[in-house]
């Protein structure tokens, strides 16, 4: 977890520079979680027909959160795709038509189809880094024994950052 010593204008949860390491945690915890949410459309929509979108309060809490696009908290986020809409969520046009459900049902819809193509596509580039793998060098012994190829075997572009192959 970084260090929680960023300064900011805006103090949401009443953090201030006397807040102790478990407080800090905890927001980091809260922020992160609440931030990951905003990548479900139906939770936007939630939001908008409550809404939250028309408080400024809310809006300049979305603002703070822009701090989470910084290399060091992003590392963070399961769901990346939260930053995008966490910048759609700084234009006054989209949270007006977001309380709209055919706006959030569209949304949905074009998120579901990005991830169904881009499953086929990384399980096509998977396969045929495998394959290309297998005939240039031996197979190896795990590969054998569990039927799972090694992250060694597998091309760099499919592997995440930890050297472990990334979930298809």
């Amino acid at each position: 977890m970084p260090r929680m010593s960023r300064k900011s204008s805006y103090s949401y949860h009443g953090v201030n520079e006397g807040e102790s390491e478990d407080a800090q945690r905890l927001r980091f915890q809260i922020e992160l979680e609440f931030v990951q949410c905003l990548a479900n459309p139906n939770y936007l929509l939630f939001l908008a027909q409550r809404g939250y979108f028309k408080e400024q309060t809310f809006i300049n809490y979305l603002k703070y959160l822009q701090y989470w696009k910084e290399p060091e908290y992003a590392k963070y986020l399961k769901y990346p795709m939260c930053l995008y809409f966490l910048d759609l969520l700084q234009h006054e046009n989209f949270r007006k038509e977001i309380v709209n459900g055919q706006c959030c049902k569209f949304i949905d819809d074009q998120t579901v189809l990005h991830w169904q193509h881009y499953s086929r596509k990384r399980m096509k580039l998977l396969e045929t880094g495998i394959h290309q793998q297998g005939s240039q060098t031996p197979v190896s012994q795990s590969t054998v024994v569990s039927g799972a190829p090694t992250p060694a075997t597998l091309p760099t572009n499919l592997l995440n950052g930890h050297g472990q192959t990334q979930k298809v």
